[in-house]
Parts: structure tokens; sequence; C-alpha cells
């Protein structure tokens, strides 16, 4: 990471949401492109449930624990927001068509406006990160 403290860690979770919204819009692009495809079942990335879970386990304070022996087990170990992955989730359980199909191209739209969104928000905040440097700068 370039940038160290809370400005760093900032910028790496808004460029990593980032790249998880270019993913997904890959991702949903799959599912519109496939809506009448039979038997093809809609993909889903999750990411910022997991990124949340990582950051509020970051803010928990430890349970107070003696280890005598390397292989005891901690109570507590704090992930790391930085080993987070999106991961994409097959919907294999719903069907919505006759013919195995389970996209629905409204919902996916709907999802596709709401991701380019999602991400425009993102790097206007990047943007506005930049500029409080920039002025500090000046």
């Amino acid at each position: 990471m370039m940038f160290e403290g809370s400005f760093g860690k900032q910028l790496d979770i808004l460029r990593r949401t980032m790249d998880t919204a270019l993913l997904r819009r890959s991702v949903i692009s799959n599912n519109i492109a496939n809506s009448d495809t039979p038997n093809f079942k809609r993909t889903m990335v999750n990411f910022e449930s997991e990124l949340k879970r990582a950051l509020d386990s970051e803010k928990k304070v430890p349970i107070p624990n003696i280890m005598t022996d390397k292989r005891h087990i901690p109570f507590y170990q704090p992930m790391d927001y930085r080993a987070v992955k999106p991961r994409r989730v097959l919907d294999y359980l719903t069907t919505s068509k006759n013919n195995g199909n389970n996209v629905d191209i409204e919902e996916e739209m709907m999802a596709s406006m709401e991701n380019q969104l999602l991400y425009q928000t993102l790097a206007q905040a990047v943007q506005n990160e930049f500029n409080k440097v920039n002025l500090v700068l000046r």
C-alpha cells in the first residue's frame, strides 16, 4: 500500500469496492446475456457483508487469554480486511421460468443501475479524498 494510516486504508477499501463493482457489472451482464438460455442459473457477487464483518472484527476488544503453548487456539482473531475477496455465488435453488432459467431481466437491470450508481459514488469519494490532500498541499 502506498499510503499508510487511515487515509491509505480508506483508499484501499474504496479501490477494492470499485474493483468488486466492476466484477459485479461483468456478472450482471452475463446474467442478462443468458436470460433466455435454458437451465441457466444467475450468479451474484458477495463482498460488502464480508468486508463489514472484517472491519467490525477490528473494533472488538479481545478477551485476555494466556497461551502456554503455540498449539493453543486463541479466543479471538481479528480478520484482515485485505484478505476479503469478492465471491461469485450461483443461485441454483430458484427457478422463475419454465425452461429452468432463473434470471429476471427487470431485476438484473435494476441491479445494473444500482451497481453503476455505486461505482460513480465510489469514484466521487476517491476524488474527494484526493481533493482534500491537494488542498493541504497548497
